[in-house]
This record gives structure tokens, C-alpha cells and sequence, in this order.
């Protein structure tokens, strides 16, 4: 089927997928604290993830990016939320949040970045990407089976970043 069939046109929204995942341990949750050479969100805390690849489901995409920058080897990933990101281009992101609990692993730095284990109430002491402090709470008190949380992320004309969520 053709682009033109599928509905695909320039004045339609598109979208690239991500994935990111909140690694569990009781009260704590495991961050990595972006490299200092990255392009993006260098030295700030954020989840566990990345870009999904050519041919590769979402699931199998938070899987793949825990294991190369954790070393963890979780199967049981729970989908907490979905959030479509406005970047102000004809193409945005759709991020996939999912929520893990550690299984106890050996974990294994990569080159993203270090990786720390924080208390969920000590966030807002950290240097973090934007959305952290909002989408974590929302993710660390969600439970299997819950509906999804629904958002999505638009910046402000300021360059302020804005957020809108609802349960489904």
C-alpha cells in the first residue's frame, strides 16, 4: 500500500517512537545521568531508553536499550503511558513509558552514562531532563493492569515546556 493510502500527508502529524523505562527497586528508582559528551541531556538524570529501530517492535525496542545501557535483563516491563511529544516540526515524538522492578542483576554501565539508584521522593534535588519530575510519580504509582496514562508534550512559545495527562 502506498504512503497516499495509508493517509500519509504533509499536513498530518508524524512521529518517531521512543521508549523509556523506570527500573524499580522499593523506593528507589535507577537513573542514568547522560554522559558529558551527549548531544542531549548531557549530565541530566532521566529513565532508561532510546529510539525504537527499523523493524522492531516498542516492547522488544525498551528491552534492547535497558540491556545495552544497564545490562539488566527484564522481561516483565509493564506500559505505564503514552506520551506524543509537539518538537515544533511537521515530526514529534511518541515515547512509550514503561515501568520494571529490578530483578536483583548485576547492573553494567555503558557509555550513556552513569548510572545511580535515587529515592523517588530525593528527585527534585537532581539536575533532570524536563519532564522527570512529572512523569515519574505518575509512573512509580502505577500498577499492572491500571488504565495507561495519556499525554502530551507541546513547548511553550517562551521555550517553556508544557504537559497535559489524563488516565484512560
Amino acid at each position: 500500500m502506498s504512503q497516499a493510502e495509508q493517509g500519509v500527508s504533509n499536513d498530518r502529524y508524524a512521529v518517531i517512537p521512543r521508549t523509556l523505562t523506570f527500573v524499580f527497586n522499593g523506593s528507589k528508582v535507577l537513573l542514568i545521568k547522560g554522559a558529558a559528551n551527549k548531544r542531549l541531556w548531557a549530565n541530566l538524570y532521566n529513565g532508561i531508553g532510546g529510539h525504537v529501530e527499523k523493524g522492531e517492535d516498542v516492547l522488544s525496542s525498551a528491552r534492547r536499550e535497558l540491556r545495552e545501557e544497564t545490562g539488566l535483563s527484564i522481561d516483565d516491563l509493564s506500559l505505564a503511558g503514552v506520551v506524543v511529544i509537539d518538537a515544533g516540526s511537521p515530526t514529534g515524538i511518541e515515547l512509550f513509558v514503561f515501568k520494571a522492578v529490578y530483578n536483583g542483576e548485576a547492573i553494567v554501565p555503558s557509555s550513556e552514562g552513569g548510572l545511580e539508584w535515587i529515592e523517588v521522593g530525593q528527585i527534585d534535588r537532581l539536575k533532570t531532563v524536563e519532564d522527570l519530575p512529572v512523569v515519574l510519580p505518575m509512573v512509580y504509582n502505577h500498577q499492572p493492569g491500571e488504565a495507561l496514562f495519556w499525554g502530551r508534550y507541546w513547548y511553550h512559545a517562551k521555550g517553556n515546556l508544557q504537559t497535559q495527562f489524563i488516565k484512560g
